[in-house]
């Protein structure tokens, strides 16, 4: 078998075992012969690490048979173990040629996650993955494209952009990519070559803090150079304050706006002061959560640990039924109290006493 080649599994063994065991049962005993054998659970293997830029890596995914593959541009999220437990995080993969999944990791200061991805897992390391969701998507050819990101939003860019180079670039495209300083850029030579290739594809590079006189932030850069901005469709992933920075410095002047933010915005928490009840019905337990916090954050806080991923409100991992109580999403502010509806814990802060069925 080549070795750069998915583990592939005869299908009819795979019939007579989903009859005779359970999925976790033959998972136990299959992957004690090859890591990446599974009745059904998507798997990956770490097949390579390398520098993306100062305090960036990207890491390549081999899956298993089971993965179901993905549309350039969305997320999936990635479950790894670090001491004993599984955590997940989500992260935009770009589809490589070979069948492998390239993630580019940013080492955040306290990130259990990327620290241990970014230094400490080892080539031939399992990780699991789960189906690739949002829609940040290209579905049509006939779109001019303004594509803005900042710091870790430009990998579902860079799956984007590889995803058009190889139709031939059908549209005209202008990426603007801020970072801090220019070591904090990633795929700056792949970028270059893709622009130099594809006369329709224009790539800005804008640096916060190197100590040009212009000011290069979303909210002050010009964009007249480009043409009519209300015939552009607007992609923009970030910081949550960069999101909504370019959505307010381009609302009602372009054809549409499309955005995901990895992080929350910050916010005024003056009016949000003090703690609320938060009874989990299953558990049993009560516990008392600030107001001014995700209610995913304040449970954690506490050691409680419901399953999340995203942590944006895009994947649905953290939702759980609400059986009394209002809460306040952290990006709209709108209020929602009506009982047996889903609450995303991650963008949700408790307005009032919550009841949730966890």
């Amino acid at each position: 078998m080549n070795a750069a080649a998915p583990a592939l599994k005869p299908r009819w063994p795979l019939r007579l075992a989903r009859r005779a065991v359970s999925p976790a049962l033959f998972d136990f005993w299959a992957t004690r012969v090859n890591p990446l054998w599974t009745l059904e659970q998507p798997l990956a293997r770490l097949v390579s690490r390398t520098a993306a830029s100062r305090d960036a890596v990207t890491l390549v995914l081999r899956p298993n048979s089971h993965w179901k593959g993905m549309r350039a541009g969305q997320h999936v999220s990635i479950g790894v173990t670090i001491g004993g437990r599984r955590l997940i995080r989500s992260y935009s993969p770009t589809p490589l040629d070979d069948g492998t999944l390239a993630i580019t990791v940013k080492a955040i200061t306290g990130g259990v996650v990327s620290q241990h991805l970014a230094h400490e897992a080892r080539i031939g390391d399992v990780v699991t993955l789960d189906p690739a969701f949002g829609d940040m998507t290209i579905t049509a050819d006939h779109e001019s494209l303004l594509l803005l990101a900042a710091g870790s939003g430009i990998t579902p860019m860079r799956a984007l952009l590889r995803d058009l180079a190889a139709r031939n670039m059908p549209v005209v495209v202008d990426l603007y990519y801020w970072a801090r300083q220019r070591d904090e850029f990633c795929f700056v030579d792949e970028l270059m070559e893709l622009a130099a290739a594809h006369p329709r594809l224009h790539v800005h590079f804008l640096a916060t803090r190197d100590g040009t006189a212009a000011d290069p932030r979303i909210d002050a850069v010009s964009f007249e150079g480009i043409g009519p901005l209300d015939q552009r469709r607007v992609l923009a992933c970030g910081p949550g304050g960069f999101v909504e920075a370019a959505r307010a410095r381009l609302d009602g002047q372009v054809a549409s706006f499309a955005a995901e933010a990895f992080s929350l915005p910050a916010t005024d928490a003056s009016g949000d002061a003090g703690e609320v009840e938060v009874h989990l019905a299953r558990s049993g337990r009560t516990l008392m959560l600030p107001r001014n916090l995700s209610v995913l954050a304040g449970l954690e806080a506490q050691g409680v640990r419901p399953p999340s991923g995203c942590r944006m409100g895009i994947c649905n991992t953290c939702s759980c039924e609400r059986q009394s109580g209002t809460t306040r999403h952290l990006l709209t502010g709108d209020l929602t109290s009506e009982p047996s509806s889903p609450v995303r814990l991650c963008v949700n802060a408790p307005g009032t006493d919550l009841i949730l069925d966890l």
